[in-house]
């Protein structure tokens, strides 16, 4: 077994495909974060103000049912943590992961699949959520970036890190 994770959520199939590969580059276990209702084409359309995500995304405090809490995060000192992009932060199913674990001492490293938008506040959004863990931004990993490259990334960005 590896000491890092990577776990993700993904709504429409791109975050995965990214997380397939980080795994694959860092040599990581993988776990896919799944909500008790998974998402439809229509709860994704941001354009729609009642869309079901549209209303989770506009209530911060929100915090969407996962289908399981069987990660073992204990595990693992360090977690690749992945989603896309929502409203310039990351899902808030991302926020009821955190929240269902103890990260306390691990190190989590955010990656991130986005239509147009960078990190923004991400990580001061959901530091709150992970008490005593070490949150810090890593890399979008938009269009096809390949497992080569993604290796380079991770260890010169592992290697740079405290």
């Amino acid at each position: 077994m590896s000491d890092t994770l990577t776990v993700y959520f993904s709504a429409s199939g791109t975050t995965a495909r990214a997380a397939a590969n980080l795994a694959k580059a860092a040599g990581a276990d993988l776990y896919e974060i799944r909500p008790a209702v998974p998402y439809t084409q229509a709860d994704l359309n941001w354009m729609d103000k009642k869309s079901r995500s549209s209303v989770e995304m506009n209530d911060p405090a929100f915090r969407p049912e996962l289908a399981d809490k069987d990660a073992d995060i204990a595990a693992y000192d360090r977690i690749l943590l992945g989603f896309p992009i929502w409203w310039y932060v990351a899902p808030t199913i991302i926020n009821t992961f955190l929240e269902s674990y103890d990260f306390t001492g691990k190190e989590i490293i955010l990656f991130a699949t986005s239509g147009g938008s960078g990190f923004g506040k991400t990580v001061q959004a959901l530091a709150p959520s992970c008490p005593g863990a070490h949150i810090r931004e890593g890399r979008l990993l938009n269009g096809d970036v390949s497992v080569d490259a993604l290796k380079k990334w991770i260890s010169l960005y592992l290697s740079a890190c405290p």
